[in-house]
Formats: C-alpha cells, structure tokens, sequence
C-alpha cells in the first residue's frame, strides 16, 4: 500500500469528521424526533402535536414566543440608540464601554436575574435604600420585570451588531442625503434603515432563539412570578417524578423545530438584504455635531444602562455574600467574610462543587479546542458539499436551545443497545460540554484560519516542508490566538453552565452553577452569592491575564 498524497489525507479527515459529528451531535438530535413520534413501541407521527394541542402546552408554546417578542422590542429599545449614539458621535472614543458592555453578556442569567430579585423584592436592598421606592416592587415581579432582566442580558448582543453595521454605513450616504434637502427621520427611514434591516434582522431573530431557548432566568423568576416557558416545561419532565420522556420529547421536538425555522428565516433575510458596503474607496466614520443637551442626554442614558444591567446585579450579589443576617439589611457591623472562609474551607461542600466546575471545564475546554481545530481545518473554506456540511453540524449546537442537546444526549447515551457505559459519569458531563461548546472554537480557529493566504502554505510545501512540517511551522502558530480564544470561550462559559448540569451530573456531585442554584432555592443566599461572586472573579481573573499574556505575544 502506497503512501497517502495530501488531497487523500484531507479527503479521510474529512469523512471522519463528518462521521464523528454525526454521532455526537446528529443523532442525539434526531433520537429527539424518533422518541417524540414512537409512543409505548408504536409509531405516531400525531404524538407532538397531539401533546402541543392540550391547552396547557399550546399556552406554555404562547407564552414562549410572547416573551421571545417582547424581548426583541426589549433589547431594541436599549442596543439601537445605544448603537446610534456609540457610531455617530464623539463618544465613539469611548472604546472601553464595548469590553464594558459584554459583562451583562457574560454574566449567567440566572445570577443577574437572582441579583434583580435579592434588590427589588420584599425587605430588599432597593427599599432599604429607598423606602419611598416601594411602589415599584409590586409591579416588578410581573412579566414585564422578566423582559426587563432578559433584555439587559442580551442587549449587548444586538448592540455590537448595530453598531458594526453602522460603522461599515459610514456618514458619506447619509451626508448626501442631507446635501438632498432630506430630514433627519427622512434619511433614518430611506437610507439608514433598510441598510441595517440584515444585520437587525439577524441579531432580533438571535435573540428569539436565545429567549426561547433560555433556563436561567425562567428557572429564577419566572417561577417566581409563575411564568412558565417551553424548556421550564421540559425541565420538569426529566428532573421531577413521574419522569415523562414522551412529553419532553415532544416539547423539545417542537422547540428544536421553531429554532430551525427561526435559523432558516435569517439565512433568507441575511441573503435578500444584505449589501455591499466596503469598497476600495473605504468609508469615512460619521461624526455629528450634536448639542450640549444632546450629549448630555447621551451620557445620562448610557450610565442608566450600566446602572441597570451590571450595578444593579452586582452590587446585590455581593452585598448579599457579605452579609451577618439577612434581615438586618445593610447596615455597619452586619458585614463579614465569614461565607468566604466556608465557602473555601478544604474539604466542604462548597470547595468540592468549585472544584468540580474547575476540572470539568479545563477538560471539556482543552478536548473541544481539539475537536473544533480540527473541524475547522479541515471545513477551510467550505468550497465542497461535504465541507459545508461539517461546517453546519460542527456549529449546529448553536442553532439549538441547550435544554434540547442535552435531552437528545441524554436519549443517545442511556439507550439500551449503547455499548459505552458513558451515561451518569463524569465523562458524560465533560461530553455534554464538549458538544454544546464546540462550535465557539470552530468559529473563532476557522476565522484566523480563513485570513491566512495560502500562499504561505505553498512556500513551505515548495522549500520541501512536508504536510506536518507546514501545520507545525506555519499554520499552528498562525491559528494559535483562535485556539486560545476558543479554549478561554468554551472554560468560561462551561465552568458557570446550569441547565446540563442539572440534568447530566452523577447522583450527589455539584458543580458551582448547581450549587448556586441549590443554596438559592434553599434559602442559603449568602453561600450561594458568595459562590457567584468567587465563580464569576475567578473566569473574569482568567480572561484578564489571558489577555496580558496575548498583548504581551503581539508586543514581542
């Protein structure tokens, strides 16, 4: 048997890969549709909807999508004058605010909604602050109180969409339209706006999905306020006795399938309207000139928004950590470490769940920057049919709500006939990680993968350099900074992951997300903030010197 030519190599890695993804990803997917349709051995292709058309369902479907509009408007109302404003004036230098207004992103949602709920309910930190504020507390826990927390969570989001679209706009169309006589709403509505319907349109219908498809905050306070929302239904059904696969199944069928609808939606908008907007001759930024009011308006809005989605949240999260008795509020004397040094006690409960999420997370994170390399290598530029079709599996758990991927896993790994004893184990938990965080590190690898010309490449191939040779010289460490980024994405982000915690862990094992969620519902807030606030400092501690060390490369 001859030697392997590198067209043959590429050709193998990529049929594995397709393969590899079509059983960690596919197939637990479609054993959720198998399983919907398949009541006690018979197949019925009416079960889901049989179980979406009992009232109840249909309502809890409703409430969904409501909550999912409503958050559209929600986040539309905070991210698009915040766009505007952060485009096209002199607070456009304010660059820090961006890496300022991606922590309400990165802070879990159950822990900034819990923060919301410590502030403005009953006995708490806003009435004990101020008590004539008291009037707002009633109408706080309503359903218009959890668009408001969903909305400051996910705001950000469409805000760095707006505002690279704008950007990319520039101010020469909307300078010749004003040059034309055009009003200012005149050219909002002409010029602007059908110019930024792609990119809203993209980020809006994100946005759905990811409301839809959310736990934290519906697990926090929508139970609260008793809201309940698709994946809180499906939560019940596999958590709570008597276990009922069926109905979450076809709950989870029904979700997956308006994901995928909604996914559909925005490939048609992205390509009808999407416009050609840098050329060679570039663009030159637009910078108003706007009143005195004007900016100062700005600035009032602006730090409202900080206030509101990372002062708020946090300052409950560590006024409650640091807190003697709850019911002496804040006041001098009632502060102590105390939860801190229990909280880190060698041996605890608590140091056992930190350390859990640690472990679980650098495994998970080191073998998905593994995996999602090589998915990503080998896609390139997703010229062939096979190509995109590993590109679309490998970032397919994007696409779809969590709740759904771990369902179909947990389906998958606990059948009967699977030879892999993988179900209730650790591994299944660091598999579980893998699978829902993969596809931030095939993004963030294919993007600096994509930049490098392949010219480079054929330099190293024609000085005599073979195919390991130039991935090792050459293209490593070109990819290396998507690598990085894509491991401190997946760590992050796993070691505060809730809703496959819950579902996935082995009997009496916690992870620092659980054990958060466990103290809240318990009434321990204190341990449970404590727990919140050392989480969140040590991922932010990371993230920090990761990005030191990474200047630091560039600087050398």
């Amino acid at each position: 048997m001859g030697v392997l030519s590198v067209k043959q190599i590429r050709a193998w890695c990529l049929t594995l890969a397709l393969i590899v993804l079509a059983l960690l990803i596919v197939m637990p997917l479609l054993q959720i549709f198998i399983q919907s349709v398949y009541v006690d051995g018979t197949f019925q292709w009416m079960a889901p909807f049989r179980t979406l058309a009992e009232s109840r369902f249909a309502s809890v479907l409703f409430s969904s999508i409501w909550l999912g509009i409503c958050v559209i408007a929600g986040t539309t109302v905070l991210a698009l004058p915040l766009a505007w404003v952060m485009s096209n004036t002199r607070l456009a230098r304010w660059r820090w605010l961006d890496v300022v207004l991606l922590i309400p992103f990165m802070t879990p949602p159950y822990i900034g909604s819990m923060g919301w709920i410590l502030f403005m309910q009953k006995n708490g930190y806003l009435v004990q602050l101020l008590p004539e504020l008291h009037v707002f507390m009633s109408s706080f826990f309503s359903f218009g109180g959890m668009v408001m927390i969903m909305s400051l969570h996910l705001f950000p989001f469409l805000y760095l969409l707006l505002r690279g679209a704008l950007v990319r706009i520039g101010g020469s169309l909307e300078e010749a339209g004003a040059v034309m006589g055009g009003s200012f709403g005149y050219r909002f509505r002409r010029i602007i706006l059908p110019l930024l319907l792609s990119s809203y349109g993209m980020g809006a219908l994100l946005i759905f999905v990811k409301t839809i498809a959310e736990f934290g905050t519906p697990a926090t306070f929508g139970r609260r306020i008793g809201y309940e929302v698709m994946t809180s239904e499906i939560h019940k059904y596999i958590s709570s006795w008597p276990i009922d696969f069926g109905k979450a199944t076809s709950l989870a069928s029904v979700l997956l399938t308006a994901c995928l609808l909604v996914w559909y939606m925005q490939s048609v908008i992205n390509r009808k309207y999407t416009y050609r907007l840098v050329g060679g001759k570039g663009s030159r930024p637009s910078r108003l000139r706007v009143s005195s009011l004007a900016t100062g308006l700005s600035i009032a809005f602006i730090l409202l928004l900080l206030v509101a989605s990372i002062g708020i949240p946090y300052f409950s999260i560590i006024a409650a950590s640091t807190m003697k008795l709850r019911g002496i509020g804040l006041a001098w004397g009632n502060f102590t470490l105390d939860y801190y040094r229990e909280l880190l006690s060698w041996g605890s409960e608590s140091m056992e769940a930190l350390l859990n999420s640690v472990f679980l997370s650098l495994g998970a994170s080191t073998i998905a920057v593994l995996l999602g390399t090589w998915f990503a290598l080998v896609v390139g530029q997703s010229r062939t049919v096979l190509q995109r079709t590993v590109d679309a599996f490998s970032l397919l758990p994007n696409t779809v709500p969590g709740i759904v991927m771990v369902v179909g896993l947990i389906l998958w790994w606990n059948s009967p006939w699977m030879p892999i004893p993988l179900y209730n184990t650790y591994g299944m938990v660091i598999l579980t990680y893998v699978i829902l965080f993969v596809p931030y590190t095939v993004q963030y690898v294919k993007s600096a993968f994509t930049q490098v010309d392949t010219a480079l490449f054929q330099a190293g191939q024609v000085f005599g350099g073979r195919p390991f040779y130039v991935f090792r010289r050459i293209v490593l460490p070109l990819i290396l900074p998507g690598m990085l980024a894509g491991w401190m994405m997946t760590f992050t982000i796993a070691s505060r992951e809730l809703v496959g915690s819950l579902l996935i862990l082995p009997p009496s094992v916690q992870t620092s997300a659980t054990y958060i969620f466990a103290q809240f519902e318990q009434g321990q807030v204190s341990l449970g903030m404590a727990m919140a606030v050392i989480s969140v400092g040590l991922t932010t501690l990371l993230l920090m010197v990761m990005e030191i060390l990474n200047s630091q490369r560039k600087w050398k």
